[in-house]
């Protein structure tokens, strides 16, 4: 398929390489997997919708996450299983279904950073000025605060493949598992500095973004903590803070390795796995973090379990 035609709209995916004993295993543990995401992170959305006393901010805004876990894993994973029981020649694809399945990727990874910005704000507020949080943290703040963080990250993205959109393509293999915006500029034999320009300083704006506020906060949090004489704020900062940096951390660290192993062209396979695996670990553990660490998220699904039990 390599040079097939200029400006193909039928691309080739390399997909993973997996040989025919281990693509069953790798199939039935993405398909494990993915189901253990759908089921877990509509679970909790579920759960918050149907029960009032969790329409609170904090699990208002946190909805966001297992949406974003829903729509990014939903497009990849159900690819690349389809890819892994179908051979190299034929794992085809159209241009535009790429294209949607690479904004799909960076919107997921892009909205990972500034959902987790506005949890950070949110805990902030609620530790550093309780007198005043259902004040701040009102309603049409929880809107504005979830319509920026998905606007943010849809003008980064859109802009980011608004560039690699405008090029034209000589080649029509993606190197990947799946599509993104790296593998579909690689298929152009047009200069594509200004899109890897964009690229790095969309990534170093949005970490510096991310890391920066998180750090803020979480040193204000810190210091009031340290100033503060109260056992129960304490106690309460500790608890929702410890759920929200640990959440971060994963998504950091997994988001981090395959950035990381582009630097070794020798460990491509792996780097691929990583890829997939920033979109599965997150969504895994995010439901179970969350939902373990949360009394009255437990609470609510402890209820619904009794009255389904009931009505047997």
């Amino acid at each position: 398929m390599e040079n097939y035609t200029y400006n193909s709209l039928i691309l080739q995916m390399e997909g993973l390489k997996v040989t025919k004993t281990s693509k069953y295993i790798v199939f039935l543990f993405l398909l494990i997997a993915y189901i253990f995401i759908f089921v877990a992170n509509l679970g909790i959305l579920v759960v918050i919708c149907m029960e009032r006393t969790l329409h609170q901010p904090m699990y208002l805004l946190f909805c966001n996450l297992p949406i974003n876990d829903l729509m990014g894993n939903s497009v990849l994973v159900t690819r690349v299983l389809t890819d892994i029981l179908v051979p190299p020649s034929k794992r085809l694809t159209h241009y535009y279904e790429c294209l949607v399945q690479a904004f799909t990727t960076h919107m997921f990874g892009t909205n990972a950073h500034t959902i987790l910005m506005i949890l950070a704000f949110d805990r902030y507020i609620a530790i550093c000025n309780p007198l005043h949080y259902t004040t701040i943290m009102s309603n049409k703040m929880v809107i504005k605060l979830t319509a920026s963080s998905w606007a943010a990250a849809f003008v980064l993205v859109g802009i980011l493949l608004g560039l690699t959109i405008r090029l034209n393509r000589c080649r029509t293999l993606i190197t990947n598992p799946y599509c993104d915006n790296a593998s579909l500029f690689k298929l152009s034999c047009e200069e594509v500095f200004i899109n890897n320009v964009y690229g790095l300083s969309f990534t170093v704006v949005l970490l510096t973004a991310s890391i920066g506020s998180v750090f803020l906060t979480y040193s204000k949090i810190t210091a009031v903590c340290l100033t503060s004489n109260s056992k129960s704020l304490n106690s309460k900062a500790l608890k929702t803070c410890s759920t929200h940096l640990c959440l971060y951390l994963i998504m950091l660290i997994s988001g981090m390795i395959p950035i990381i192993m582009h630097r070794f062209p020798q460990y491509a396979e792996y780097r691929k796995i990583s890829a997939i695996l920033f979109h599965v670990v997150p969504g895994s553990l995010n439901p179970i973090i969350y939902g373990l660490q949360s009394q009255e998220i437990r609470k609510a699904l402890l209820k619904y379990q009794l009255s389904i039990l009931a009505t047997d």
